[in-house]
């Protein structure tokens, strides 16, 4: 009889006090971190602006799906190497398949409580970032793109032909 009551409370316990993504998944994944060339310097910030890796491609870094309790972290991942135009791409996190597992299995304390606490409820939404970086023109650094301006500032812009300068008094 004691026995029967000690695995009862067993089986309740492991029922209530577990999630289904806690269990069959993980809350740090893998990315890797790739540009074309090689060697460019990649900085990697979380949502909350923290910087979470500093290094060049190739890399390989593991990042964690949440921010917090039921919140997923998104990166902002930025390239830069000399001669070429940065880039910044972005990994976000969506929720995980298996966390929905907890409406059969791991109850509602699952749902509510361990998965979203333990960051198991999230999954990044890629495995691997992969750029290639353009390699800049001479002067380049002084170009903007026309579509980067702001529509307001379009207005002040003066066409100069080449071999010609203006003032922009």
């Amino acid at each position: 009889m004691k026995n029967l009551a000690f695995v009862t409370g067993l089986f309740l316990a492991s029922i209530l006090f577990t999630g289904c993504a806690s269990i069959l998944t993980k809350t740090t994944y893998p990315v890797a971190i790739n540009s074309s060339p090689e060697g460019a310097n990649v900085t990697i910030t979380g949502k909350k602006g923290t910087m979470v890796y500093e290094g060049t491609t190739p890399a390989f870094v593991k990042l964690k799906s949440s921010n917090g309790f039921f919140s997923g972290e998104n990166y902002m991942i930025k390239f830069d190497k000399e001669g070429y135009q940065p880039v910044t791409r972005q990994v976000g996190s969506k929720v995980e398949g298996w966390y929905w597992g907890n409406i059969l299995f791991g109850g509602l304390i699952g749902m509510i409580i361990v998965d979203p606490a333990t960051g198991a409820m999230y999954k990044l939404d890629t495995e691997a970032v992969d750029v290639s970086l353009v390699k800049l023109e001479k002067n380049a650094e002084n170009q903007v793109n026309i579509n980067s301006i702001p529509e307001d500032w379009k207005k002040h812009l003066v066409l100069i032909k080449e071999g010609e300068e203006k003032s922009t008094k």
